[in-house]
């Protein structure tokens, strides 16, 4: 059959952004977007996904639709469920960090380790305008990359080069219906008044088209500025089991977006942090340090060495995380080991230390300690790895500081 050129384009995003044949996940909603998405996939090793946020009376049912739609194509479909909205904070970031963390670990249940995801260039756009807003600097204003590691997946968005009109002109061609989210017209949403800001600022030609180039332009250069943090950082930084130590001398001697980098950088690895602290919090910590020994910031404590700074996880952010033994613990640890009932990993914390007779051995201080993985039964330590308990179990990071530099 002869393409279409709307679909000819769709065709050429997808080999550019999914080449190979490896399973893919998509992420499908039911709205015009990312059914797009899935019809445009379909025929390739695909396995859609949908998470309801059971925020609305309709997700079932735009759930229910795209099971349907999934079956027609003979694609395999599942639907995750969040329940974990307790009213505080803000509703739609907390709903987009729990759809991601849902995907990734549906993902690596299935072994699946990339995923699509329907943006456009119209919300490329509403996320730079969004971000200007803000007051952003480069990173912000670079917006969605086309491809990003993270939570263990590589999100791939392979339709960012395209309109939204586009995708719905393709739908209609084929003759498929989407579910159109009537969030998408409550003006209470930030994303849905700059989706009309950019309407009126169009006869002055700021157009989506405009701001998604300067958001292409924008990750270039964080590219190289991110380059450039990575190289300093092979002469400046040391990971010492999961601290970050920085020479103080050679900070000093960085640019000071380089160095800021840097330190942003080791405070989000430090503290699988997907943000990073304030600019000003930042700042003030910084001045703190000139006369202080420690201080806090990001979830994280910040000690002045002989010749540096050591970037540790703060042992009270860490007090109430607990995770199976063989699960992920803190965003960056597993630990391996003789598996047994009723095992768990908590913080080490005073109670725990004071069970590690040797700890004083492992050159790791003892705030570090305080706050470093162990393996526990009930109240009782069974073994704590880096504070030189190991009885036959292993720590080990999953994530490093240069990939940290360069996923964001």
């Amino acid at each position: 059959m002869q393409l279409s050129p709307i679909a000819r384009a769709l065709e050429a995003a997808l080999s550019a952004s999914c080449p190979g044949d490896a399973p893919l996940g998509v992420a499908v909603s039911g709205g015009g977007d990312s059914v797009a998405l899935l019809l445009a996939l379909a025929g390739r090793r695909v396995h859609a996904v949908t998470v309801d946020h059971g925020l609305r009376p309709e997700a079932t049912a735009e759930a229910r639709f795209v099971a349907e739609t999934c079956a027609r194509l003979g694609l395999p479909h599942e639907t995750l469920r969040w329940r974990g909205w307790d009213g505080q904070g803000n509703l739609q970031d907390a709903a987009r960090r729990a759809r991601y963390r849902l995907i990734a670990d549906w993902a690596a249940g299935q072994g699946i380790g990339r995923v699509a995801l329907g943006h456009t260039r119209d919300d490329q756009a509403e996320t730079v305008l969004m971000r200007l807003a803000r007051g952003a600097g480069v990173d912000g204003l670079s917006a969605m990359a086309p491809e990003r590691d993270a939570l263990g997946v590589t999100w791939l968005r392979p339709f960012l080069g395209l309109s939204r009109a586009d995708l719905r002109a393709f739908l209609t061609e084929r003759g498929q219906g989407w579910i159109e989210d009537p969030s998408n017209e409550d003006a209470r949403f930030d994303r849905v008044q700059a989706r009309r800001a950019l309407a009126t600022l169009a006869p002055l030609g700021i157009t989506a088209e405009g701001l998604a180039a300067t958001a292409a332009r924008m990750g270039s250069v964080r590219a190289a500025l991110e380059a450039a943090t990575l190289a300093a950082a092979q002469h400046v930084a040391r990971e010492d089991r999961g601290d970050v130590v920085l020479a103080r001398a050679g900070l000093d001697a960085l640019q000071d977006e380089i160095a800021r980098r840097l330190l942003v950088a080791a405070l989000c690895w430090v503290a699988s942090s997907d943000y990073p602290p304030r600019a000003e919090a930042l700042a003030e910590t910084l001045a703190a340090l000139d006369s202080a020994p420690r201080a806090t910031l990001h979830g994280c404590l910040i000690a002045r060495e002989a010749d540096g700074l050591r970037i540790a996880r703060e042992p009270a952010a860490v007090a109430g995380t607990v995770a199976q033994a063989d699960a992920l613990w803190d965003g960056r640890w597993r630990l391996d080991g003789p598996r047994g009932p009723g095992l768990e990993i908590r913080a080490l914390g005073e109670a725990g230390l004071g069970d590690c007779p040797d700890w004083r051995a492992t050159g790791l201080p003892r705030a570090s300690l305080l706050a470093s993985p162990g393996i526990w039964q009930g109240k009782r330590l069974v073994a704590a790895p880096l504070a030189g308990l190991s009885k036959g179990w292993q720590a080990r990071l999953t994530t490093t500081l240069s990939q940290r530099i360069i996923s964001h």
